[in-house]
């Protein structure tokens, strides 16, 4: 029961990374939810930037649904760990440019713990 609730969790992280990569590149304005102040959406340089940002948030959302239709709980729990260091730095990168707190804590710092909890309860199944 645990690891199918871990399980749909982590599914829905693996969309949610997913949809967010798919959304950079169709809308790159939508970046600015990222939380570095200032950016420029429509600068060429950072649309490069972004897409490269998208193609590694579509990979992990893929990572995430190839470890569960292939791996052991426990082995998607070790992947789930390792990722949540994604959102952590995003966080840095967001306090060091100073930009908002609700971006660093709310949403990446958000993300790191529920990714956090996941691992959890995948590697305690």
């Amino acid at each position: 029961m645990l690891t199918d609730v871990a399980n749909v969790l982590a599914g829905l992280i693996g969309v949610g990374i997913i949809f967010i990569g798919v959304r950079a590149i169709l809308a790159p304005q939508g970046a600015t939810g990222f939380g570095i102040p200032g950016t420029k959406t429509e600068d060429r340089n950072f649309q490069a930037w972004l897409a490269v940002k998208a193609v590694r948030d579509m990979a992990s959302g893929v990572f995430i649904f190839i470890l569960l239709a292939a791996a052991t709980p426990h082995l998607l729990g070790w992947f789930m760990l390792a990722a949540a260091c994604i959102p952590v730095g995003d966080a840095l990168i967001v306090l060091r440019s100073n930009g908002p707190k609700v971006a660093v804590y709310g949403i990446h710092g958000a993300t790191a713990l529920v990714m956090l909890v996941i691992s959890v309860l995948l590697l305690v199944a």
